[in-house]
């Protein structure tokens, strides 16, 4: 019954975020949201949710918590399948590229949202699986990096 609240509210908050540009819904609490679209791993249609996340050093991270079940979120194997992606910031599509946080990265970056969120913390004592941190890179910016190395 919890998952059944979780995804109306979740629609609910899409809804509002798509249509006042974010002025409605992209500030919970303390935390940011923005609009994640992927591609359905199965079924290769667009999918999108609202999601908490933050911006560091240029670019936008997101926890994937998935309050602290036992089994990885859909977005996050969507991802998986296809790092290519939308983040809709503020009434604007930013298309991404993701990549999963490792090594001395993803220390760092959890270290970064935990001081900012603390209940990830007690997400991570709820589940046994390792909590990934997924890096959102702007493709804008990975083409002009590329264009510079040539």
């Amino acid at each position: 019954m919890k998952d059944f609240f979780i995804r109306i509210f979740m629609d609910i908050n899409a809804f509002l975020i798509r249509l006042t540009q974010g002025r409605i819904g992209s500030k919970l609490g303390k935390q940011t949201v923005l609009l994640l679209e992927t591609i359905g791993r199965k079924s290769g249609q667009p999918r999108l949710i609202p999601i908490a996340y933050f911006f560091h050093e240029g670019r936008y991270l997101i926890v994937e918590s998935n309050w602290g079940k036992d089994k990885h979120a859909d977005w996050y194997w969507n991802l998986r399948k296809n790092p290519r992606a939308a983040l809709t910031v503020n009434g604007q599509k930013i298309p991404v590229e993701a990549h999963e946080a490792e090594g001395d990265e993803y220390a760092r970056l959890w270290k970064f949202a935990t001081e900012r969120h603390p209940p990830y913390l007690h997400y991570q004592e709820m589940t046994s699986r390792y909590i990934p941190i997924v890096v959102f890179q702007p493709i804008e910016l990975i083409e002009a990096l590329a264009q510079r190395g040539k």
